[in-house]
């Protein structure tokens, strides 16, 4: 069976293998850290272990419940930010076919709210839902995340006026702490339904847990081939050998890069429908990796769109980049370029030639060209767009992530700057102090 896989011979002539050896030292250090829980972090790193971060009775659960909402709902409302958000929507975006809520028959209609503090946004999203049968699931440990527990208050208090305060009870699903903070007390006190978010795994690392599972089981996708890929990759990512280990190789890669200035990372995607995974690829790193004055930027492109705007300041700007391909193997789709007979636009040569392929070319012309023109490139391959390899894949980066901060000497599992702009916005808007 093929597996999610990472390939680097563009990056000869600026990391060696001597390098990479002398790196590859210190990763042998932290790979024992990590087993022996004795990290910066370590308190937070549940997420290594998949098949302990949450079990059978756990899925079960979450997948029953998944059945009942798409059987009884029109609308399904996740309400979350950051790691409460990402990482499902990735994976819908990912999994399921482009444009699938303007499908008739699909059901219910996935929908994200809560990531941001939009009066327009949450506006059109209740037009939109007016009429419709909804269930919510409000995504925060605390549950005082104000972006979430804003729109949370509104969507509640939209819920009253359209079931009756007696029957929202059986609408709304938290997922939370399991022990403590408003959203446990209010599910507690209002009898909602709940899943746990466990102690030791923090948001952007949360995907394979409920936080992420039941979104993206709602929206009919299998959870258990993705846990399967996670698990799967969790033994790969273990093994003690830089050749062996994907994620071992591409932190140790990164690592060489950013100490010859390569500070910017562009994640470099040739499909529309990893958008959001490179979204919840640019949270993971920047959160993981921006501490002391210190880590790799991360960006993203979507080619070839981007090659038409940014591309120029890829091939020809300041020297400080180097870029990660991220592409799928097999579509599901086959299209091939028509023959014209006026041949107006020049394109007979490409006649009978599959619109993939084209895009495949572009891509190795695009990795060539940029290395090239001074950008050292990667490149990470999914066979096809399945739940197992992209749960392959949520390891891979997950993992590389552990590595490549902890490398950069900070803890890689908190996010203390986080905090700056909270206190800030709550002094501007007078948040009474405790």
């Amino acid at each position: 069976m093929k597996n999610v896989s990472f390939q680097s011979k563009n990056v000869a002539g600026y990391v060696s293998s001597q390098e990479l050896k002398s790196v590859f030292s210190v990763i042998k250090l932290i790979h024992e850290a990590l087993i022996k829980k004795e990290c910066p972090g370590n308190d937070s790193i549940g997420w290594l272990n998949v098949d302990s971060t949450i079990n059978k009775e756990l899925v079960k659960d979450i997948d029953e419940t998944a059945k009942d909402i798409r059987k009884n709902c029109d609308v399904f409302l996740s309400l979350g930010i950051g790691g409460s958000y990402l990482g499902a929507k990735a994976a819908v975006e990912f999994l399921k076919p482009n444009f699938f809520n303007e499908f008739k028959n699909e059901r219910p209609k996935i929908y994200f709210a809560g990531q941001n503090l939009s009066a327009d946004y949450l506006s059109d999203l209740l037009k939109l839902i007016r009429g419709r049968r909804i269930i919510v699931n409000v995504i925060s440990k605390s549950g005082t995340t104000t972006e979430t527990a804003a729109t949370f208050r509104v969507i509640k208090k939209y819920l009253e006026t359209l079931y009756g305060k007696k029957k929202v009870k059986d609408k709304i699903i938290c997922t939370t702490d399991k022990r403590e903070g408003a959203l446990r007390r209010m599910a507690k006190e209002q009898g909602y339904k709940s899943f746990p978010i466990p102690d030791d795994i923090g948001g952007r690392f949360s995907v394979l847990t409920a936080v992420g599972l039941l979104p993206i089981a709602c929206a009919g996708i299998d959870i258990k081939g993705l846990l399967e890929g996670a698990a799967d990759f969790e033994k790969k990512c273990n093994i003690l050998n830089l050749e062996q280990n994907p994620a071992y190789k591409y932190a140790a890669i990164r690592h060489v890069l950013r100490t010859k200035g390569k500070t910017i990372e562009i994640l470099s995607c040739l499909q529309p429908s990893l958008r959001y995974v490179a979204e919840w690829w640019k949270q993971l790193f920047g959160e993981s990796e921006g501490k002391k004055g210190k880590g790799i930027f991360p960006v993203s492109c979507e080619f070839s769109t981007d090659l038409h705007s940014l591309g120029q300041m890829i091939q020809e700007g300041r020297r400080n980049l180097f870029e990660t391909f991220l592409i799928v193997d097999n579509l599901n789709a086959k299209i091939s370029i028509p023959r014209d007979k006026a041949n107006l636009d020049g394109l007979n040569y490409l006649a009978g030639r599959d619109i993939e392929y084209i895009n495949n070319t572009a891509y190795q012309a695009s990795a060539s060209a940029h290395y090239e023109g001074g950008v050292p490139n990667m490149t990470v391959s999914i066979p096809k767009r399945t739940p197992r390899y992209l749960g392959q894949l949520f390891y891979f980066f997950e993992k590389t992530t552990a590595i490549s901060g902890l490398l950069l000497g900070v803890n890689p599992f908190d996010q203390p700057g986080v905090e700056a702009y909270k206190k800030k916005m709550f002094k501007l808007l007078g948040k009474p102090k405790k």
